[in-house]
């Protein structure tokens, strides 16, 4: 279908850094994909892949990354597509990006430091074997995948062109790094579970450096904003016009 996205979840085993970690096979719309390498800083992830239907038309994609909250944690890939990107690509969305969305193990977190070393060592995979515009990566995420999100963007700030944090909050002590990078934020008014203040500290601190953020609050919006957020169609042109390019 003209408009679909293919979804490809390709399981493979790699033990040596130098093998090809991504095989994609275009033909397919759905199968299992997991990175797992003995390197010397070893990692592991399953995710999902999904490229648009006209992937091998262009020679460079915009990248985005999403994780999503602590609900969708465990072994089922089939969770990660219940919220935001995932569940947009497969509606045939979102035609615009390569979306990559890794699962976090069950009892972990996205700003762990294990899982971010994943994280960037996932991204730093995608940039090298797949068609992606280094100067448009974006990430975005929701929940524990927010609080991912900050974490994510202040470690790569240099290389994130930007972030999109849903009802998640950060270290304000990382306002320094995130300075440069432009953000927009999301969060309901009557979340219970992770307060809107978290979000605002973090927009004013990055404000207060100088920086380029700015939050939506939903004033109807609970904790499950994420919904209001990914329905955004502003925020995906939003990304679009962000670009490692015309950063100071």
């Amino acid at each position: 279908m003209k408009h679909s996205l293919l979804l490809f979840y390709l399981l493979f085993f790699c033990s040596s850094c130098n093998q090809s970690l991504l095989q994609v096979d275009v033909s397919k719309k759905e199968s299992a994909q997991q990175i797992k390498t003995t390197a010397e800083v070893p990692f592991e992830t399953n995710f999902l892949l999904f490229l648009p239907a006209d992937y091998k038309s262009k020679k460079e994609w915009p990248l985005l990354l999403f994780l999503h909250g602590a609900g969708e944690r465990g072994i089922d890939l089939e969770k990660v597509a219940v919220h935001g990107p995932p569940k947009l690509a497969r509606q045939g969305k979102l035609q615009e990006f390569i979306i990559i969305a890794p699962q976090c193990p069950t009892g972990d977190y996205w700003d762990s430091h294990e899982q971010q070393h994943n994280l960037i060592q996932l991204i730093r995979t995608a940039k090298e074997e797949l068609k992606v515009n280094s100067n448009k990566v974006y990430v975005t995420g929701l929940s524990m995948g927010g609080f991912g999100t900050w974490e994510l963007a202040a470690n790569l700030h240099n290389q994130i062109a930007a972030a999109a944090p849903v009802c998640g909050g950060g270290s304000k002590w990382n306002s320094r790094l995130l300075k440069n990078v432009p953000i927009w934020a999301f969060h309901g008014a009557k979340d219970d579970i992770v307060p809107p203040e978290l979000s605002e500290e973090m927009v004013e601190a990055i404000q207060e450096k100088g920086g380029n953020a700015k939050l939506t609050i939903f004033p109807n919006a609970n904790h499950n904003s994420w919904d209001d957020a990914f329905n955004t169609e502003e925020l995906y042109q939003w990304l679009l016009e962000q670009s490692l390019e015309n950063r100071e």
